[in-house]
């Protein structure tokens, strides 16, 4: 059996016009032989405005309730998807996480996909019709609604394609596939043809919204090759594929950034072992993820100042975690909230000498200050001040001749 997994973003079904288009695409796809699946998110809007009725109606929300309201979105971008291809002469039916049903384990919002009966929908699939799953929800041990996430869509489209062994998965979405860096700040943006899990896994941690990271991760885990298109026109899109089948002349494949970010920097923290644990802790325990860590050692070894960025977000809270952490004691704190992360990435510079000169060169060529430093195998990635943002991305763009 020749299968396709066919995944539609909330843009995709945004509205009735672009829900047509979108069984126009599938039909397509049927015409070729495939066998469809469709996994599909919720309108676009749609998740943030039931969110918004939970707030609305209780302070408390009750976790497994939450993940029931916020996957009826789903449900209603497939019936209405079904619908259209009955009314164009195709079997079709949604499938919700439970009626196929999709396994899950983990936290309530934050789950992931363990494993997929196949049997319904391989029975279906035989009788010629076309499944429209809701992406974004599984069910859990105890038989509850539980999500993946947002954006956890793509990832139910990747674990799909997984299950049942598919030809392709295809992520449709309201961009023409993966661009050098985001074509709404950098006009000359091109769109790359092929790109390695590695390079796409950095560039979507580093601001790239093509794809959730741990869609991603799931996608490099079991090997699935991804194309992402838009549902807006026939154009080829990018291939998110293995390293190994991805070749390039290009050293950097990207520039990503990112808008919301704040620092903060403890000054006076007394240097001991443990200190560092004692102030990131609290910030574990309360979901808060710490990005960009420094720390500078004073002359006589007694004292450290502690730097490192959270997302402006979760400021508040954080600053309120450290000043009430009885654990550990410190001078001064000192907050920047206008700082924005860009980096670069590529598995080229694994082997080329002279990429960190080249990027530092490069931005301090346009007085760009570099505020912290951080480094992987296949990534550099700088702390710049916020109205620098521009500036520092599209001249790396220009250094590494992503422009062409």
């Amino acid at each position: 059996m020749k299968i396709v997994v066919l995944k539609f973003g909330g843009t995709s079904v945004g509205s009735i016009s672009r829900i047509k288009n979108v069984a126009r695409i599938i039909i397509s796809h049927i015409k070729k032989k495939y066998k469809v699946i469709v996994i599909s998110s919720a309108m676009s809007g749609e998740t943030n405005k039931l969110s918004n009725l939970t707030k609305e109606i209780s302070s408390n929300f009750t976790p497994p309730e939450y993940d029931s309201v916020l996957a009826a979105g789903e449900q209603i971008s497939c019936s209405l998807i079904a619908g259209r291809l009955n009314d164009e002469g195709f079997l079709s039916r949604s499938f919700h996480g439970w009626q196929v049903p999709i396994y899950t384990s983990g936290e309530y919002s934050h789950s992931r996909i363990v494993s997929v009966n196949k049997n319904n929908i391989i029975k279906y699939l035989k009788k010629g019709g076309i499944p429209i799953l809701a992406g974004f929800q599984g069910i859990n041990s105890e038989n509850r609604i539980t999500t993946i996430g947002r954006g956890g869509s793509d990832s139910s489209a990747i674990m799909i394609a997984k299950f049942f062994k598919a030809e392709k998965c295809i992520i449709y979405t309201d961009v023409a596939g993966v661009y050098s860096s985001d074509p709404k700040l950098i006009p000359n943006a091109k769109k790359i043809k092929k790109i390695s899990y590695e390079e796409m896994l950095e560039m979507s941690s580093l601001g790239a919204k093509v794809m959730q990271p741990h869609s991603i991760q799931d996608a490099r885990l079991h090997r699935i090759d991804i194309e992402v298109r838009s549902s807006f026109n026939n154009k080829t899109g990018s291939l998110i594929t293995k390293r190994k089948n991805v070749s390039t002349k290009n050293i950097i494949r990207g520039v990503s950034f990112t808008k919301n970010d704040a620092k903060i920097s403890l000054i006076g923290v007394k240097d001991k072992p443990g200190v560092a644990a004692a102030i990131f802790e609290p910030l574990y325990k309360n979901s808060i993820n710490v990005d960009m860590v420094v720390q500078n050692i004073s002359s006589n070894k007694k004292e450290t100042d502690l730097t490192f960025t959270i997302k402006t977000e979760d400021l508040t809270k954080t600053v309120k975690l450290i000043k009430n952490n009885k654990n550990i004691k410190f001078k001064n704190i000192i907050i920047d909230e206008k700082v924005s992360k860009v980096s670069i990435v590529g598995v080229g510079m694994i082997t080329t000498p002279g990429v960190t000169f080249r990027m530092f060169n490069a931005l301090a060529k346009k007085n760009v200050n570099i505020l912290v430093i951080s480094t992987s195998e296949i990534k550099i990635s700088v702390l710049v001040d916020r109205k620098n943002l521009k500036k520092a991305v599209d001249v790396l763009h220009k250094e590494f001749k992503l422009d062409y």
